[in-house]
């Protein structure tokens, strides 16, 4: 498959796009005044250990405190047994060895684990495991074997640590994995010599940027080109890729073109499209995806398909295509945690198979660890994709501040009534001489309009004069009552 990377760079913000087949499949945002943390290793301090949540909070020099789990702290008591509850494991004001792996999220801070790991371009490093792992995306029992063998065999006999054998290391040379080998040992060589000469708390190591994470984790066999607007961080990229992964080097190109790089691919109006709540179909139909801080849902309507069989067929094509735009979205929006599914549903068990089928086969181009469930006893499908970072509409939006994240406001007849009974309470509570209501012009339209019967009902039983006055800067939920 044809997989082409961009790479859009100014001094606020980078922007990747990956596109595969001529389509965008991945949209990636580092800003610079917002950088994530994820990979981050930190010399920290606990600030606080909670027995009730077998938790604690670690200062890492960070403005909020990160979150570390008695579950992600690797340990081993002197008789061999793990378990023991977090407050005979951690002691406030102790400093501890933490990587963050996951970004503070909405309100939560970030997520913290002792369980180091360090990633380079053919392995990952874990310098306090001692076995051998590989990627899950590697099937093939026999190939996974002798990957296996491979490491272990150029491996020097002192080696410490363990190691997860990455989907680059498939066609790795020898030399390729002990060049690897050796850049992740000296990494984490001087973590630990940093760690031991300086304050707490302090950032030992900080993963790479997004330009050249996009070379480490991004790029693979089938990329057959990266294009990136910037001359810096192509000079950077070009020597990075020369030390560390000489054959990616000849893929990468300096874009100089006169129209934007993002403009000339279509991917502002991706951008655009992925922001919006509906999704539609090219039959007809349409996916309705709402997010929230604990999960997101995903509803597929059929629309304006009417088919050409009978409606099981209609319904069938309608989720099958649903299934592949799907999977999309969620590497496109960066969606994460639980997800549930509300396909149409399907009478026939061998559509829902085929769905479901369709749907894991096309996630497998996600590099995000998932887990998908079958279908529930009301038709639902769930599944959870990992979450390390914010999603694209978190990164590039932010809660409406008429109706606060709630996606609706209350109609200008409901903002009428509610000003009608303020009114009210107001008149038995003061003794002014006139009320002015001040609001939005769709309100006192409507006051002036339908409901000036009402008005002028309840200015008869207060016995006060009632005024109306504009605030164009109002939205349609806002209004005051004054007191004259």
């Amino acid at each position: 498959m044809s997989k082409e990377i961009l790479i859009n760079v100014t001094p606020q913000e980078t922007r990747v796009a990956v596109i595969e087949q001529g389509v965008v499949q991945e949209l990636h945002i580092e800003r610079a005044s917002s950088r994530g943390i994820v990979g981050n290793i930190y010399n920290g301090r606990v600030s606080r250990v909670l027995p009730g949540m077998q938790s604690a909070f670690i200062d890492i020099g960070m403005e909020r405190a990160a979150f570390l789990h008695v579950g992600d702290i690797k340990e081993l008591s002197s008789n061999g047994e793990q378990g023991r509850p977090i407050e005979r494991l951690l002691h406030e004001g102790s400093n501890i060895l933490v990587q963050v792996i996951k970004d503070a999220i909405g309100t939560k801070g970030a997520r913290l684990s002792t369980q180091i790991s360090i990633a380079g371009r053919m392995l990952v490093y874990l310098p306090q495991e001692s076995h051998i792992g590989v990627s899950q995306r590697i099937e093939d029992n026999f190939e996974r074997e002798l990957l296996r063998e491979k490491l272990q065999h150029i491996l020097p006999a002192d080696a410490k640590g363990g190691y997860i054998i990455r989907t680059m290391a498939e066609t790795a040379s020898e030399l390729d994995l002990y060049a690897d080998i050796e850049y992740l040992h000296k990494l984490w060589h001087d973590i630990q010599n940093k760690s031991l000469t300086v304050n707490f708390p302090v950032l030992l190591y900080q993963d790479l940027d997004l330009s050249h994470r996009v070379l480490r984790d991004f790029v693979d066999d089938d990329t057959h080109r990266i294009q990136v607007d910037s001359r810096e961080t192509f000079l950077k990229m070009i020597a990075f890729a020369q030390n560390y992964m000489g054959n990616v080097a000849g893929r990468i190109d300096h874009y100089t073109g006169k129209r934007p790089l993002f403009d000339l691919y279509s991917v502002e109006e991706e951008i655009e499209r992925s922001l919006a709540r509906r999704v539609d179909l090219k039959s007809g139909g349409y996916v309705i995806i709402d997010q929230t801080e604990a999960l997101t849902t995903m509803d597929v309507n059929t629309g304006g398909f009417i088919g050409v069989r009978n409606f099981d067929d209609t319904i069938f094509k309608t989720n099958l295509e649903a299934a592949q735009v799907i999977a999309r979205q969620l590497r496109l929006r960066n969606l994460g945690g639980i997800i549930i599914i509300d396909f149409i549903d399907m009478e026939n068990e061998e559509h829902r198979n085929a769905v479901l089928a369709e749907l894991n086969k096309t996630l497998m181009k996600d590099r995000t660890r998932m887990a998908v469930n079958g279908f529930s006893a009301l038709g639902l499908v769930e599944m959870t994709r990992k979450r390390t970072r914010e999603s694209l509409a978190h990164i590039l939006c932010e809660p409406c501040p008429t109706c606060q994240g709630r996606g609706q406001i209350r109609t200008a007849q409901t903002v009428c009534y509610e000003i009608l009974r303020e009114l009210l309470r107001e008149s038995r509570q003061f003794d002014a001489n006139e009320f002015r209501i001040l609001a939005s012009q769709q309100v006192i339209d409507l006051f002036l309009d339908e409901e000036s019967q009402s008005l002028a009902q309840l200015a008869d039983f207060i016995e006060k004069p009632i005024s109306l006055q504009v605030e164009v800067s109002y939205s349609q939920e806002q209004y005051d009552v004054i007191l004259i």
